[in-house]
């Protein structure tokens, strides 16, 4: 075993995988426009870093992949409303969203919808929501250890967005989902 006393060390595990997958629906905004309603099937891989706990690990496998699974799940076979948007004119009643942008109108059942709290339904707003999402499910073990999430959200091969940010010292206490 080496000493690591006098070196900066980084360790870090990465979870993704078949189960670490979900499919769903959005439109994002480009500027003034917005996306045709289209599809993708995502991919999601998760990493955290951290010191080493007692027992000579960052975190559990199995935990990790859980909490990732765990949002995952959450989005699949959804539309992903951007809840937040400028450019959207969106509106909940008698079960349905309805989202108006221009001369267009969507209707779409409630129970078919993820209305996340997100200014548009990019990759890169998606990993970080799913960041927030894992972050509060690990909350509710000993993982203080952590000092770092790094989610990354694959549209399709090639094409990925990714949230990074360290954690806070006290960040079980402060952690958001």
């Amino acid at each position: 075993m080496t000493d690591d006393s006098s070196a900066r060390v980084t360790r870090a595990v990465t979870v993704e995988g078949v189960r670490l997958r979900f499919a769903a629906s959005h439109m994002a905004t480009l500027g003034d426009d917005l996306e045709p309603l289209h599809g993708h099937n995502y991919i999601a891989r998760c990493r955290v870093d951290g010191a080493l706990t007692d027992d000579r690990w960052v975190i559990d496998f199995s935990v990790l992949k859980r909490a990732v699974r765990e949002a995952c799940e959450a989005l699949d076979h959804h539309f992903l409303l951007q809840r937040d948007s400028p450019l959207l004119d969106i509106a909940e009643d008698a079960g349905a969203w309805t989202i108006r942008f221009g001369d267009r109108e969507y209707r779409f059942p409630a129970s078919d919808v993820v209305a996340l709290p997100i200014e548009n339904s990019t990759a890169e707003l998606i990993a970080e929501w799913v960041a927030g999402r894992v972050l509060a499910s690990l909350t509710a073990g000993d993982h203080g250890n952590l000092t770092r999430i790094d989610v990354e959200i694959e549209e399709m091969p090639g094409q990925s967005g990714s949230y990074a940010r360290d954690l806070e010292p006290d960040w079980p206490a402060t952690a958001r989902p």
